[in-house]
């Protein structure tokens, strides 16, 4: 069966919101801890499968251990419009950054996806798991072994995914290729080819600091990226922590002469 047709507003700047709109029986399903808010008649449910056509009880079975996987969530978390009326649900991004709306239609019916990157979608999209083509981008990929894809049986839907910072599209021509840091890949059709190459040169691998890896792409399709991945994001907060050796005083700010204050130093 089809995709829901379903109208949505990005709202906010760098902590971004989408508000979906949906007709009676219209439903949009979304990740785990995403919902912001249900307008009334906005009914939330769970499930096995994402499909209108679900499977017998094994086939929804595997398809929840396949998202399971990927570290989702083992049930599917649905929001069903039972109102006579349209209503409107609005779902939150996790961190700073961005939402990218992606209609599937426009990239061949299907996009894979790093595994964190998905948020929310039309009811009739699946999010299936996708193996890379090689042993070597699926161990050093940056984000695992296994891939997102976004697709549906009519090659249509409405999906959205969140990015860290800023989000960058490519076009990638025929052929044409593009070394990007492996966390700083969102998202690509399929007919991009992905693959993970090792940095060259001792130096280089060392003392770079860029890591041991980096993400090979080669058109023709569109991709994603974005500024800051949430991993980034972590280590610079983790290594800026008083408890890894990191410290809030002699920032020359406010802030850092409030926190110093507050803890108890006179100094």
């Amino acid at each position: 069966m089809s995709a829901d047709i379903i109208e949505h507003q990005v709202i906010g700047g760098d902590m971004q919101a989408v508000v979906v709109t949906l007709d009676p029986g219209e439903a949009v399903v979304a990740e785990a801890g995403a919902m912001m808010y249900l307008e009334d008649g906005i009914e939330m449910g769970t499930a096995l499968s994402m499909k209108k056509d679900a499977p017998g009880l094994l086939g929804r079975l595997f398809e929840a251990g396949k998202r399971a996987v990927t570290g989702d969530s083992f049930f599917i978390t649905f929001f069903t419009n039972n109102a006579r009326e349209r209503r409107s649900a609005a779902f939150a991004a996790p961190y700073p950054g961005h939402i990218v709306p992606i209609l599937l239609e426009d990239h061949r019916g299907e996009i894979l996806c790093q595994k964190d990157a998905f948020l929310c979608a039309a009811r009739g999209v699946s999010v299936d798991i996708a193996f890379t083509r090689r042993i070597g981008a699926g161990l050093f990929g940056g984000e695992g072994f296994i891939l997102q894809k976004l697709s549906s049986p009519d090659r249509r839907g409405q999906t959205f995914l969140h990015a860290g910072g800023t989000v960058i599209r490519r076009e990638l021509a025929q052929g044409e290729t593009l070394k990007v840091d492996t966390g700083c890949l969102v998202g690509f059709e399929s007919t991009v080819d992905y693959d993970i190459q090792l940095v060259p040169g001792i130096k280089n691998k060392l003392f770079g600091g860029e890591g041991l890896f980096y993400v090979r792409l080669t058109g023709p399709g569109t991709i994603w990226l974005q500024t800051l991945p949430f991993s980034r994001m972590c280590d610079r907060i983790l290594a800026a922590a008083p408890s890894a050796g990191g410290s809030r005083k002699g920032e020359g700010s406010v802030l850092g002469g409030l926190g110093a204050l507050l803890d108890g130093d006179n100094s």
